[in-house]
């Protein structure tokens, strides 16, 4: 069974994991082998994350994928390969976030 089909002028590369399939449209001179890498390197940032990471992790918590995907890949290309930065920049806007939600609940007087 092969991860690689042709579709209109794109191909389409995909990969599953437990129950979650990962999906992307490449072009023709694109690499089908790294594209598979960077899906696998995403699986791992969000099981590393989320710890064993499933559907129901990026339902509730899309932000928090996309927002991993945009540290790890810009415009396309790898922009981070370690894992550990890549999380430690989620874990320091979630702390951002934190603290902004105290600070919004707080009365003013």
């Amino acid at each position: 069974m092969s991860s690689f089909v042709d579709w209109k002028d794109l191909k389409l590369v995909y990969k599953r994991y437990a129950s979650l399939y990962f999906c992307c449209a490449i072009e023709d001179q694109d690499n089908e082998l790294l594209t598979l890498e960077i899906v696998h390197r995403f699986v791992e940032l969000m099981d590393k994350y989320f710890g064993n990471v499933c559907e129901l992790d990026i339902i509730f918590n899309f932000e928090k994928a996309y927002f991993m995907l945009d540290e790890f890949l810009m415009g396309g290309e790898i922009q981070e390969t370690s894992k550990e930065s890549v999380v430690r920049a989620i874990e320091d806007s979630d702390m951002l976030q934190e603290t902004m939600e105290e600070y919004m609940s707080k009365p003013t007087f």
